[in-house]
């Protein structure tokens, strides 16, 4: 069977001024396409890390990472000492490595984050149009791409609205528009509903679903909150730095 996301033996270590922190200890795990997964676990478990390295954002210490069938750190593997840590890259290769990460995400990747992180000069339509921009989309189909997509999410009369004038549920509603106009194969989610009331948060639940269901968007969601993750199709439970 093929799988979106394939992990095998993800480790990842941090270096502190007096030891070494081993936040993930050994992950195998694997994601079908249009699969909705929530992490769970106690704070220091390894969760938020291991999303990051899924969204490419950070480099594994070692192990393997598949994702839409590509190793995305190929590149910079070979910048990689015996323990994990980088070697001294020139750095034009650092800078070739990272955009094309950073390309790879633009196409494959959307992340919701518990804080939202819109520009808070920008309207909403202008904050859905950027990822689009970035890959070199003409304004007028990214702005048509946009308005689509937050007409979707029920901000309709939302368009030209800041950040300022928009509530909690309507700003990550943007972020979550912004996440998927570029329909991405995978959304990664950190804490999507961490800063909002209850009936908001059910709100958020139910629109991530909806896009699931609607795009089949493979969803990874890292979250505290047992009762959204009970509505995932499937719970992971890190303890440790370990799947438990």
């Amino acid at each position: 069977m093929s799988y979106i996301i394939s992990v095998k033996n993800l480790k990842k270590d941090f270096n502190t001024p007096t030891t070494v922190v081993h936040s993930l200890r050994g992950i195998d795990l694997n994601i079908k396409a249009g699969e909705t997964v929530a992490i769970v676990g106690e704070s220091g478990a390894g969760k938020s890390t291991l999303l990051h390295i899924l969204g490419t954002l950070e480099e594994p210490s070692s192990g393997e990472v598949i994702i839409n069938g590509v190793d995305p750190f190929k590149e910079t593997k070979s910048g990689l000492d015996g323990q994990g840590r980088k070697k001294r890259f020139g750095a034009w290769s650092a800078l070739r490595a990272e955009t094309r990460l950073a390309k790879f995400r633009n196409e494959n990747i959307g992340f919701v984050f518990q804080f939202h992180h819109l520009l808070p000069e920008f309207s909403a339509l202008e904050n859905v149009m950027m990822p689009l921009l970035i890959r070199g989309i003409d304004k007028a189909s990214a702005m048509q791409s946009a308005q689509e997509i937050l007409c979707a999410v029920g901000l309709k009369e939302r368009l030209t609205h800041t950040q300022s004038e928009l509530s909690g549920g309507e700003q990550q509603r943007v972020a979550i528009a912004r996440a998927v106009v570029a329909k991405p194969k995978i959304l990664l989610t950190d804490e999507p509903t961490g800063n909002l009331d209850t009936k908001t948060s059910a709100n958020i639940h139910e629109l991530l679903m909806e896009l699931n269901e609607t795009k089949k968007i493979t969803m990874v969601v890292v979250t505290h909150n047992l009762n959204f993750a009970k509505g995932m199709k499937r719970t992971i439970t890190l303890v440790d730095g370990m799947i438990a």
